[in-house]
């Protein structure tokens, strides 16, 4: 009877036997007019269909929720795993035979992963692609490094408030995610290193015709996968997330990559600890010249060709596992394989843009290790982060006294106060801002320079928390501090007046506090409000949430399998 039934609600859509004899394929849609990053999804699943279509399959898209960054409140980071089940429900409530994840905002794309690693139905990401970059007065600029930056500038009474609406109305030009090495960019990189995503998918801008064309193939793709029943579990393997997270270090990405590499990890009962991180850190130059870690945006990585090239010369080196399969059947090594290698200018190979080298031979690094480094010591013992390519070098060693904020509003109220005893020196610390205590880990871990530090000339300082930062940030910003204050960690702890230091060569981070004294205040601390939430998601996030040192995926979550 179901059969029946269905077979006769799929002809009042006017689908016919034919149509429904040939592999079912989902697409995923977050369009969303409330997502800026994903506005031009609409167009991209109508030429993924085309692709369907012409490879002998049947395309059926669904809405899931979409997450857009700049609009939603109180951080999207709250909701990266609400989406992660809608998109898992939502494939394996259906009967699909596979499906296209369309995503592109910074949460969306891990979230996509993570459900689409554990429902192990055959998929493909399809990412949206960068914004082109922006204009002003002369200068090309990357939202949102240049919106920090220039925001800065007008607190510090640099520029003025016509200057600032005139940015406004050039700084992010078209659809499209961040132009910068921020998260969208980075997770970008990482489904094409992870095998998930066609080569070349990340870095070619929003408005390009190829992305359509990309789109297309993508369509054409999934039926092939199907076919060849091709999933994410013989995909996403362990040495397939090495791959991802070594060419997160060449590439200077994101931090927010180590918690969602971590957290699709987990989706497949594989476990990545902090110190693979660092190991590969150490092993891996960083050797591609975008910011907020270099000089170039997104269209000129595509321009010098993409991600492609710089797994190329990663290869090159020994430094991937070419063996790892992806979703077109094809092992990673046959993909680089068609890939120019680097030339010695824009002639004659890839890494350039015009006479601009954008990325790098391995024998000459723009830095000796990877964009980010793993911190620990009494103030983290499971661990922090920091972009240690994005670091300004004067303060990769610092010993300063800590201004403490309990949570975000209080460095809110206070951090332009002039009364703030505060000087370069000075180490900022918020506390209660990780995956419990916001509740959501927002992105607030790249704390504001206080005003009348910018007013002297200050653009950098060390700034501690448990927060993370937005992929686009830079500076002296240590993040992921875990344990997390709002659950009795030692960041909890500190005190203003307390003593810190940073070594990022030595990857330390001490609070020069007793033993004793710790000890002491531990018998006067409380949890902050924020640990009880009444109902709710933020109820079920709060009780289930994990630590950023273990992805802060839900813990009933881990391991999932079709």
């Amino acid at each position: 009877m179901y059969g029946f039934v269905r077979r006769a609600f799929a002809k009042s859509m006017g689908l016919d036997d034919a149509d429904l004899a040939r592999p079912i394929i989902g697409i995923a849609q977050t369009q969303s007019d409330l997502n800026n990053c994903n506005n031009n999804f609409r167009e991209l699943a109508e030429y993924v269909k085309r692709g369907v279509w012409q490879a002998g399959g049947t395309p059926l898209e669904f809405p899931t929720i979409s997450l857009g960054e700049l609009f939603m409140r109180p951080t999207t980071m709250l909701y990266r795993n609400l989406m992660a089940m809608d998109t898992e429900e939502m494939i394996r409530a259906h009967p699909l035979d596979g499906v296209v994840l369309i995503g592109n905002c910074h949460k969306t794309t891990p979230a996509q992963l993570m459900g689409a690693a554990s429902a192990n139905v055959p998929a493909i990401m399809l990412t949206g692609g960068p914004h082109l970059s922006g204009r002003f007065r002369g200068e090309s600029l990357g939202a949102c490094s240049d919106c920090r930056r220039f925001w800065a500038e007008y607190r510090a009474g640099t520029i003025d408030e016509d200057a600032m609406r005139e940015l406004e109305e050039g700084i992010n030009r078209s659809d499209g995610h961040c132009t910068v090495m921020g998260t969208a960019s980075t997770m970008a990189a990482m489904a094409e290193a992870l095998g998930m995503a066609l080569p070349g998918t990340a870095a070619i801008p929003a408005p390009d015709a190829r992305r359509l064309r990309l789109a297309e193939a993508a369509g054409r793709q999934i039926v092939e996968t199907v076919k060849k029943a091709i999933r994410p579990s013989d995909v996403l393997t362990p040495r397939a997330f090495e791959n991802a997270i070594r060419l997160m270090m060449a590439l200077g990405g994101s931090t927010n990559a180590v918690i969602h590499l971590m957290a699709i990890a987990g989706r497949r009962g594989i476990q990545l600890p902090l110190e693979l991180f660092d190991r590969m850190s150490r092993e891996t130059p960083f050797i591609t010249n975008l910011r907020p870690s270099g000089l170039f945006h997104m269209e000129q990585l595509f321009d010098a060709g993409g991600v492609p090239a710089v797994m190329k010369e990663l290869a090159r080196g020994g430094l991937l596992h070419l063996d790892e399969r992806s979703v077109t059947g094809r092992t990673i090594g046959e993909q680089l394989a068609d890939v120019r290698p680097l030339g010695t200018d824009a002639s004659n190979g890839t890494g350039w843009y015009g006479s601009e080298r954008i990325i790098y031979p391995l024998e000459q690094p723009l830095g000796p290790q990877g964009g980010i480094a793993i911190l620990r010591g009494n103030l983290a013992p499971d661990g922090a982060v920091i972009k240690q390519a994005a670091v300004s070098p004067k303060l990769m060693q610092h010993r300063g006294q800590a201004i403490v904020f309990s949570s975000s509003s209080d460095l809110a109220d206070r951090i332009d106060d002039p009364a703030l005893e505060v000087t370069a020196d000075s180490v900022l610390v918020l506390q209660n801002a990780g995956p419990k205590g916001a509740p959501g880990m927002p992105e607030a871990g790249g704390l504001p320079i206080p005003k009348k530090l910018l007013a002297a000339g200050v653009r950098d300082m060390v700034r501690i928390s448990d927060a993370r930062m937005s992929g686009t940030g830079y500076g002296a910003v240590v993040l992921h501090v875990a344990p997390e204050a709002a659950i009795g960690g030692p960041l909890g702890l500190v005190q203003t007046g307390d003593w810190i230091e940073l070594d990022v060569s030595l990857r330390k981070l001490n609070l020069e506090v007793s033993v004793e004294e710790l000890a002491r205040r531990r018998t006067t601390w409380q949890p902050p409000e924020s640990v009880q939430q009444a109902r709710g998601y933020a109820r079920m996030y709060v009780d289930h949430v994990l630590q950023a040192d273990k992805g802060a995926d839900f813990d009933f979550l881990l391991g999932g399998d079709a």
